[in-house]
């Protein structure tokens, strides 16, 4: 099984961590009799080998010794050996670089699932994978035997190494066909039924017998889940054939398949490792999970659709269904446009289950919600009073944080959690994110500033966490218009030498001071001494608010406007456009750096040319083309266009454009950005108030 691994030289072959010296002794692990020892080899064949879905000059001497594995006849856990194989050979791509049946959560069991198959690929790395896909290719003759294997685990891995290596199309589809006549565990069933989409997927030529028998198990008398899955790839490779009560059907399917569904042995070792920790954070009934991913990849944009799929799988009387709806939720909130009230407070309902998973899990997924978790905000306010022991969440190490409960129901900007939050505040520990959550309550936070400004108070600007308590703290109090913070402020700035990470908590004092005009007068010394350093254009900023003195100001912003740090040109550009007419002197500069490559500098260019001049026509071409080149700058060119009012109209179809669309301008592949949400519904508020309601919503 080993011949011949010392005779390679692996400590000149690479992986993710540099040298491949260690990858012989993790091969050995794959074969240890120690349950543990082979789930940690197995990660660390993820960890370094198949880093991420990265092929490397190791990953390709590892494949021989791989099928060696997977072939030896009474070997555990080789399914995971078969999964990994059909990772590294690239097979979870499919031919147009993605399969429906799968997403990017991280949450399902295969390793295909757990390689990440949104990098980019540089040419070196194209042909590392496709070498790969050819030494698993020329172990095709290991699959067709292991598809009579003893193991349930490893019968459940091959269907997808069959579609995926095996020559002659009809060949597998007749292999697969004569498989599914003689098998009877439902897991391998249910891979199979995943096998022939794949195989409808790659070979449109042969796809009609396969897609005739997917038609088939779709339909009685087949069991709850193999109808599941057959319709999630149906869903996906011909839509034509789904019948027209599709979320009915589903939800009956579900519930029916919840009250007969049995526990089964995991194909994975129960070791207490790290792998198998991170593998408890998947949800219980991974394979409930892995069928309604399909369903949903599946059928895309049709929300209406999958919104109802979604509060049918919320109702079910299933935990693990339940709770499978709950995490599939967050994906469809981050990446579409819709109706969610009915979802939002049936997630709410879940908040008083007694099993912990589900709550917590509840938690999440309305912590991200921000706004749009109001129709939960009563079950997240009677979770928190009920659960005070949720308020705080402390570490091992590093600051205590907020709770999520306590999170979430601020985020929705309830009022009721201000009287929460000043009970907290009386604690020892001010937690790290409570200054930035007090910015969704507005001016319910009123009462919490004298609290806020103990906290800062008591910071040592010398304290090497000084810079990320200041941040939050200067920021809340700022939002809330106590200016009190004003000496605090100036306390952080005088006599202090601001090179990174200081800088981050000056520049904060700045905006702060900046931000209080009448009460900062004292400040302008201060600020006066900071022009000619790197914090210059963030004083001249706050200096114009206090004094309004564009004769001190204009030559520093013009200085940082042309110089070679692209941050502080931006920055420069945005404060001249405070300036307006007052800033005419730096119109050259302006107009050279709208021409940047830099999508943020040719924004702050624009808008500035615009304030400056009074004239849109500079201004319209650069922010349009900066809306169709990335959505991340779309938010700050609605708000331009917003303040333009009708001299932006002719950009407005982009507007109205953005009003129809169902994706949200955020929404990525397998994205996890805790404020994509609510940077999305800002942009739809500003996109209705500038273009007066022109456009809907999408339903």
């Amino acid at each position: 099984m080993f011949t011949g691994i010392d005779d390679i030289d692996w400590p000149s072959l690479r992986h993710a961590y540099g040298s491949a010296r260690d990858v012989p002794e993790l091969l050995r692990g794959l074969a240890s009799e120690d349950p543990a020892e082979r789930e940690t080899a197995l990660d660390g064949m993820y960890g370094a080998v198949h880093h991420q879905g990265s092929v490397y000059d190791s990953t390709l001497a590892c494949v021989p010794f791989l099928l060696a594995l997977a072939a030896r006849e009474g070997g555990r856990d080789r399914g995971g050996i078969v999964e990994l194989l059909v990772s590294i050979g690239g097979e979870a791509d499919g031919p147009d670089g993605g399969d429906a049946s799968d997403d990017h959560s991280g949450t399902g069991g295969s390793g295909a699932v757990r390689a990440s198959r949104t990098r980019r690929r540089s040419a070196a790395e194209t042909d590392l994978r496709t070498r790969a896909r050819d030494a698993v290719r020329a172990g095709a003759p290991v699959f067709t035997r292991l598809a009579g294997d003893t193991d349930v685990c490893v019968r459940r891995a091959v269907p997808r190494a069959l579609v995926g290596f095996l020559d002659e199309p009809a060949r597998v589809l007749e292999q697969l066909q004569d498989w599914l006549h003689r098998e009877h565990d439902d897991r391998v069933l249910i891979a199979l039924t995943e096998g022939l989409g794949l195989f409808a997927l790659r070979h449109p030529t042969y796809s009609g017998p396969a897609l005739d028998i997917l038609a088939v198990q779709s339909r009685p008398p087949h069991g709850p889940a193999l109808r599941l899955a057959a319709l999630g790839q149906l869903a996906a490779r011909a839509p034509e054939r789904l019948p027209a009560d599709l979320v009915d059907t589903v939800v009956g399917l579900l519930k029916e398949r919840s009250t007969g569904r049995r526990p089964v042995e995991p194909c994975h070792p129960v070791t207490d490792t790290l792998a198998r920790h991170f593998r408890r954070l998947r949800p219980s009934d991974e394979e409930g999970s892995r069928l309604l991913r399909t369903l949903h990849s599946a059928l895309d944009d049709r929300v209406p659709d999958r919104i109802a799929l979604l509060n049918g799988q919320l109702s079910s009387p299933g935990t693990s269904d339940r709770c499978n709806a709950v995490w599939m939720s967050t994906g469809l909130f981050r990446g579409w446009r819709g109706d969610y009230e009915e979802s939002v407070a049936l997630i709410g309902a879940q908040l008083s289950a007694e099993e912990g998973g589900l709550r917590d899990a509840a938690v999440s997924a309305l912590g991200d919600l921000h706004e749009l978790a109001a129709p939960a905000a009563d079950a997240l306010y009677g979770l928190a009073i009920a659960r005070p022991d949720l308020w705080v969440r402390r570490w091992e190490r590093g600051a205590p944080t907020l709770g999520g409960p306590l999170r979430a129901l601020a985020r929705t900007g309830d009022p009721r959690t201000t009287a929460l939050l000043a009970e907290v505040l009386e604690g020892a520990a001010v937690p790290d994110d409570l200054p930035l959550t007090v910015s969704h309550l507005g001016g319910h936070a009123a009462p919490l500033a004298p609290a806020l400004l103990r906290a800062l108070t008591a910071v040592d600007p010398g304290s090497p966490t000084a810079p990320s308590r200041t941040l939050p703290l200067l920021t809340a109090l700022t939002e809330l218009g106590d200016d009190a913070v004003v000496p605090q402020a100036l306390r952080l700035l005088r006599g202090r030498p601001y090179e990174a990470p200081d800088t981050l908590m000056a520049r904060a004092a700045i905006r702060t001071l900046g931000a209080f005009a009448t009460a900062a007068r004292e400040a302008t010394p201060v600020l006066r001494g900071l022009l000619d350093g790197d914090l210059g254009t963030a004083a001249a900023g706050a200096l114009w608010s206090l004094e309004g003195d564009a004769s001190a100001v204009l030559p520093v912003l013009r200085r940082d406007l042309a110089g070679r740090d692209p941050y502080r040109r931006t920055a420069a550009a945005e404060q001249l456009a405070r300036l307006g007419p007052a800033a005419g002197a730096a119109l050259p500069r302006l107009r050279r750096l709208a021409r940047s490559d830099s999508v943020w500098e040719r924004t702050a260019a624009a808008y500035a040319l615009w304030r400056i001049t009074g004239a849109p026509e500079p201004a319209l071409p650069v922010l349009r083309s900066a809306w169709a080149e990335s959505p991340y700058p779309r938010v700050r060119v609605a708000e331009h266009l917003h303040e333009m009012g009708a001299a932006g109209t002719p950009l407005h179809d982009l507007l109205a454009a953005e009003l129809s669309a169902r994706r949200r301008h955020l929404a990525r592949e397998g994205g996890h950005g805790s404020d994509d949400i609510p940077k999305d519904e800002r942009l739809l508020r500003l996109c209705r108030e500038t273009v007066g309601g022109v456009g809907a919503d999408p339903a």
